[in-house]
């Protein structure tokens, strides 16, 4: 455990390093040639008044002109940053930026990273609202609970262009998608588990709804927040039920058993315990992994730090450990998801992403392991680039099915246009590296 503490200590140095290096991890660069100065007059003034007329003729054609069909804002007001907590949109930037270059990296796609000053969910839905005529996606970041859920649940039917919170829908789809073929590796059924679930924040809250929106046996999960666990004598949340919908919710369906005490308790006789809580290590003991279900199954998603470190929570009896860090196998984390969810979205022009888009990503994404299939690997990992190309034809051919897009592509040109486009940034990256265009790192 000391030399995880140790390695993570050297991580943050070298990446304090190197972001003051590069000043940051995204940058615009043109996609159109420039030969010389008559360019100029093609692209700005005074060629550029044909397409302006042609649009303002029929607003469609925006998509044909411009690149707003495949551009995401990311918005976060910096409420809820990774483990961080409450730490303000100047210094949740570095983590835009990042996501950013996720979804340029892994999903060919221009996203802007829009940090903005207001804590207040009005001021905020307006101003996603007004972003609309720019960009073809919103994915919402980083904003704290309650605030979060009626921010998504406001702009989704008012907005003609997908908004997805990837805290939310992003991680319940990558934690789906792993806890399905953890329970294929161990042999066990979904139906038939009995789950614990540690915080629920954003992320827990969705993957409750997707898990139950699967099949689970709700009254089986036994959640628990700060507080402990959620059961309907939470007369805190009950008398907060208008604010805490959705853990109220919780509260109503499961806990058939009436579980009460804290994370130890629920995790008690669970098959699997799915966390995105509080960083540890310490927030899950080693103790608790004990008294699960043989075969048990541990999620530690939280960040920059999971709540129990894998080798610790196996050294405990978890046949299968997962984190969502990318430097341990199994790692759950929206990273797997977004980039393909968002490129099916924005190619076929989806106008939402719905909960059936975000069960074909899962299925997508778990039958794309299925070939490694194997205690230290139940999802695919980053490097599999081919994977969100795969999860882009899933989504966008159920965004067809559903009567939600406005282009339909047939399966091989879904595929190959997601693939293009990501191997497109990829290869603008290495050749950007190789001429030294981006300087090696410290």
């Amino acid at each position: 455990m000391a030399s995880d503490r140790s390695s993570s200590q050297r991580q943050s140095e070298e990446s304090l390093r190197a972001h003051a290096l590069y000043r940051g991890k995204i940058q615009s660069l043109p996609k159109c040639p420039i030969r010389g100065l008559e360019d100029f007059a093609l692209w700005y003034t005074p060629g550029v008044a044909a397409p302006c007329l042609a649009i303002h003729d029929d607003p469609a054609r925006v998509y044909d002109y411009t690149n707003k069909g495949n551009s995401v804002a990311i918005v976060s007001n910096g409420t809820r940053v990774l483990g961080l907590g409450d730490i303000g949109p100047e210094a949740g930037l570095p983590v835009m930026e990042g996501k950013a270059l996720l979804f340029k990296y892994l999903g060919g796609i221009d996203a802007v990273p829009l940090c903005v000053g207001t804590r207040d969910p009005t001021a905020m839905v307006e101003t996603v609202a007004a972003l609309e005529p720019s960009f073809g996606g919103i994915n919402l970041e980083d904003i704290a609970q309650p605030g979060c859920f009626s921010i998504l649940d406001r702009l989704r039917p008012r907005l003609n262009i997908p908004v997805w919170h990837d805290d939310q829908q992003g991680s319940a789809t990558v934690a789906l998608a792993g806890l399905l073929n953890a329970l294929d590796v161990v042999g066990k059924r979904l139906v038939d588990i009995k789950l614990a679930m540690i915080g629920m924040g954003a992320a827990n809250v969705a993957t409750y709804r997707l898990l139950k929106a699967s099949g689970i046996a709700t009254e089986a999960i036994v959640a628990c927040d700060s507080k402990g666990t959620l059961h309907l004598g939470r007369s805190d949340i009950e008398a907060a039920r208008d604010f805490y919908a959705e853990k109220w919710q919780v509260c109503e369906e499961t806990n058939r058993e009436k579980v009460v005490g804290g994370i130890a308790e629920a995790l008690r006789g669970a098959d699997a315990c799915i966390a995105f809580s509080r960083p540890g290590p310490g927030t899950i003991e080693a103790e608790w992994i004990k008294a699960m279900a043989p075969d048990a199954i541990v999620f530690a998603c939280a960040n920059p730090v999971p709540e129990i470190w894998p080798q610790d929570a196996k050294a405990a009896g978890a046949r299968i450990a997962a984190t969502g860090r990318s430097d341990f196998p199994n790692q759950v984390n929206n990273s797997l998801g977004f980039p393909g969810i968002f490129r099916g979205a924005l190619d076929v022009r989806a106008r939402t992403i719905s909960d059936e888009m975000a069960f074909a990503a899962a299925r997508e994404l778990a039958a794309a392991a299925q070939v490694n299939l194997g205690e230290e690997s139940i999802l695919p990992r980053m490097t599999d680039w081919q994977v969100p190309a795969r999860i882009a034809v899933a989504v966008g051919m159920q965004a067809q099915e559903q009567g939600l897009a406005r282009l339909n592509l047939d399966h091989g040109a879904l595929y190959d246009t997601a693939l293009a486009k990501i191997k497109a940034a990829r290869d603008a990256t290495q050749a950007l590296m190789r001429n030294g265009l981006i300087p090696p790192g410290p």
